[in-house]
């Protein structure tokens, strides 16, 4: 580890937490803080949770009319080893990076069907409802991002690999219109998150405090960003998001995992196989 580097993280991240939380203000009437045109960023404090790693949730709303999605991983890079979410970041050029999906035992594998453009991650289909596609081939006659419920009437995983160039599957955790898919358990986790709010905008989520997914649910439901659905990304301590945008850096990781890691002590973003991230579209693409 690269401890001076570690410890500017640290204090930027604080810094900025901190700084946006005083913008913001308490509360879930809180204000969207701009970034940059498209790209707004927004702290929701937790309505209940008495548990270590913050008091809310940190949410990146994304137009994805102004920014491209875009999946990348060390299938597509021939890598043998992935790299942190800021690391990510740096080596495509993002402005921001989050988890794509949980990953097999060989530690590249994404668990869900996905594919990026003409790169087939993982060609096969498992029982996971929640689907996120983006790059539509025909930008005026399909959205440039939804998540799609495979069990939703009308809804054919053909057709989506048909209308999208890039398709990716993981687990559900809201399925539209905004209805929680998790009952309570005794399992919680940090939480990496994949949603869609009520305007077709790109949320990317992250809660460093341990939550069950019903009471994540529940939280994100109640904030006022107008969530209609939302996939899991990943959980403790290798969930993470970075973000450089607006002059202000910010790299958060979780650590909490019942029956993993049952602690906030995690001091390091983990290596990960696969990301989404964003970078600002061309002034021709927006079109």
């Amino acid at each position: 580890m690269n401890c001076p580097r570690f410890v500017a993280a640290v204090v930027l991240t604080i810094v900025m937490l901190a700084s946006v939380n005083r913008t913001l203000g308490a509360g879930n009437a809180s204000e969207w803080q701009s970034l940059s045109p498209g790209l707004d960023l927004r702290l929701l404090a937790l309505n209940a949770s008495n548990s270590p790693g913050g008091r809310w949730i940190t949410v990146l709303r994304i137009d994805p009319k102004l920014w491209e999605l875009q999946m990348v991983g060390t299938g597509l890079s021939g890598e043998q080893r992935g790299h942190t979410a800021r690391e990510w970041c740096e080596r495509e050029k993002f402005t921001a990076a989050i988890n794509a999906g949980m990953f097999g035992a060989d530690q590249k594998t994404h668990l869900g069907y996905a594919r990026f453009r003409e790169h087939v991650y993982n060609n096969r289909v498992n029982t996971y409802q929640s689907v996120a596609a983006f790059d539509p081939p025909n930008p005026q006659g399909h959205p440039r991002f939804q998540i799609f419920d495979l069990d939703a009437p009308g809804v054919s995983f053909k057709n989506i690999q048909r209308d999208y160039a890039s398709v990716v599957q993981n687990l559900r955790l809201v399925k539209r219109p905004g209805q929680n898919q998790w009952g309570q358990q005794a399992r919680e986790w940090s939480e990496a998150a994949l949603g869609e709010d009520d305007q077709g905008r790109i949320l990317f989520v992250f809660s460093r405090s341990p939550l069950s997914m019903h009471d994540l649910n529940r939280e994100l439901l109640s904030g006022g960003i107008g969530l209609v659905a939302a996939q899991h990304l990943e959980g403790g301590p290798e969930s993470q998001l970075y973000l450089h945008a607006g002059g202000k850096e910010l790299e958060i990781f979780g650590s909490f995992e019942t029956s993993f890691r049952e602690d906030d002590k995690n001091p390091a973003a983990w290596p990960i196989p696969n990301v989404f991230g964003i970078r600002p579209r061309s002034s021709k693409a927006q079109n």
